[in-house]
């Protein structure tokens, strides 16, 4: 979680975590019950490769609900970027809404609000009409969308998630509206970048 080079603008990958870095499990806030989604890394090595800053944005509500704390959360989220680091990927900062709109009231910062992309923008610079958001919900293709985020992509990995997707589908299409990607695999998102 450092600091940045203020003298030049950026592009940015941004990730959703739980569904697209982890595998969703519900609540996931210790290594033990982490799992990474396949072509996590192998994606991240690709945006690297092409200057992207990668960043984490992500609602844990999980926080609000006092299933985990902040302490705990910090301490996942340093763990999962000592997971890319060891492997020579540099994931810039992990943004994250403790909030829940029933629970601790409205906030700016959880998605579908574009308050964590705009505040990562301000502290790295981002030229986010040259960024990607991937995300596992429609709350994150909002949040790209209301941040003008130049592509975002809806992940829906077919092996760990209920969400029906068809066979015929490729693995990286235009949804027909044109406003946003879908994917089957993190590695067909690498074309994108």
């Amino acid at each position: 979680m450092s600091s940045t080079n203020k003298s030049r603008t950026t592009k940015a990958l941004f990730l959703d975590r739980d569904g697209v870095i982890n595998v969703n499990h519900g609540y996931v806030y210790r290594p033990e019950d982490c799992d990474f989604v396949p072509g996590i890394f192998e994606l991240c090595a690709s945006a690297k490769a092409k200057n992207y800053t990668i960043i984490i944005v992500t609602n844990q509500s999980g926080i609000a609900r006092h299933y985990y704390n902040q302490k705990q959360f910090i301490h996942f989220s340093k763990w999962i970027e000592n997971q890319f680091s060891s492997i020579g990927i540099r994931i810039a900062h992990t943004f994250h809404c403790p909030h829940h709109p029933k629970i601790s009231g409205p906030c700016t910062c959880r998605k579908p609000k574009p308050g964590m992309v705009i505040k990562a923008a301000r502290h790295f610079r981002v030229r986010l009409s040259d960024s990607i958001m991937i995300g596992d919900n429609w709350s994150d293709i909002e949040c790209a969308q209301k941040a003008k985020i130049g592509k975002a992509v809806l992940f829906k990995d077919p092996q760990h998630t209920t969400a029906q997707v068809k066979p015929y589908q490729p693995d990286l299409y235009l949804e027909r509206s044109g406003r946003y990607f879908r994917a089957r695999n993190l590695s067909s998102i690498s074309r994108l970048l």
